[in-house]
């Protein structure tokens, strides 16, 4: 039986060479390929539109962009766009964003769970074509709607997936989305918790789990040599949990580490303060968060997570051969 899989790609691949990697994966036989847009470094859109350009099938979603950038009027007419682009095959994934990024360019991320909703439904209410008139705490619309004159007038299909990390949004996303981006850098038992919550939250509106898609970002070095990839991950794991210590609350990770780590590491870090400190990530918490190793240990982690309620892994290629990480996955 043929399993979902996804790739994820940042921005540590030239953005021709993510070209190829897509095209590759798309032939060995992934269902998806997700973009970030985390740091101040590559837009997600861009690399999206690129990806449809190049492809037939897969399908291409971001992995996340954030809900306080792109007003609702922009955020609607670009996924009509990349619909435009690559017709079914765009999933908009949108998240709450983080500080101290958002704070440092003016955002006060106040209320995320109201200005998410109101993102969120007003958002799927103009790519189903309707004239909206909305006035919330967060958007402010009078009779807007998507203005095609040339071009596909009918409702698009956008999927919504937001990603949650915090419980409340967890619980939320089963009544407003139509799935869930679940994060990284977490255990496989962390997914019980969400399950809980997105079972709790679909209760709510008549829906049930199984009406929610729950894709899932996991961090997946694969190389054939064991330490060299554990080596690889632990550079990105001293990064990201030190910038995103909400991720490290979530995945148990000791709050000293984050502290010493934090204390190395400038904004943004530098790869002199990275190679300091990523000694301070122990082998056993990479063991735990992520799937890294040979091709045989990171395909028995990633199943770990899929008992664990996740319907399709997102594999995020951290280094090394991306190519070996596609073959190790491969579909077709």
């Amino acid at each position: 039986m043929k399993k979902r899989v996804a790739l994820y790609l940042q921005d540590a691949h030239d953005l021709r060479d993510g070209l190829d990697y897509v095209q590759y994966a798309e032939k060995k036989g992934f269902e998806a390929v997700w973009q970030a847009e985390s740091r101040l470094v590559r837009d997600a859109i861009v690399p999206m539109a690129a990806y449809a350009a190049v492809t037939q099938k897969i399908i291409i979603g971001s992995g996340v962009i954030n809900n306080w950038t792109r007003n609702i009027g922009l955020l609607a007419s670009t996924f009509l766009t990349l619909d435009d682009l690559a017709p079914n095959r765009i999933i908009c994934g949108i998240g709450a964003w983080w500080d101290p990024l958002a704070k440092n360019v003016g955002i006060d991320r106040n209320k995320p769970l109201t200005a998410m909703k109101e993102t969120v439904l007003i958002l799927k209410r103009l790519l189903a074509m309707e004239r909206v008139t909305f006035h919330g705490e967060f958007i402010h619309v009078d009779g807007i709607e998507l203005d095609v004159v040339h071009g596909r007038t009918e409702p698009r299909n956008v999927p919504v997936y937001i990603g949650a990390t915090g419980n409340k949004m967890m619980e939320m996303t089963a009544e407003i989305a139509d799935g869930v981006v679940l994060n990284y850098c977490v255990p496989p038992e962390y997914n019980n918790t969400a399950m809980d919550l997105l079972s709790k939250g679909a209760t709510k509106v008549g829906r049930s789990i199984d009406d929610i898609d729950r894709p899932q970002l996991i961090v997946c070095s694969v190389d054939n040599d064991h330490e060299k990839a554990i080596d690889t991950t632990r550079e990105l794991l001293t990064q990201y949990l030190a910038q995103q210590p909400h991720i490290a609350k979530a995945s148990g990770v000791s709050m000293d580490i984050v502290d010493k780590i934090q204390s190395i590491l400038g904004w943004p870090a530098t790869h002199e303060e990275i190679q300091k400190a990523k000694y301070l990530v122990p082998d056993d918490l990479i063991g735990h968060i992520t799937a890294s190793g040979t091709p045989d240990e990171a395909k028995a982690k990633v199943d770990e997570y899929i008992n664990n309620g996740c319907t399709c892994p997102i594999l995020y290629p951290v280094g090394g051969d991306v190519r070996l990480l596609i073959d190790t996955f491969a579909q077709a």
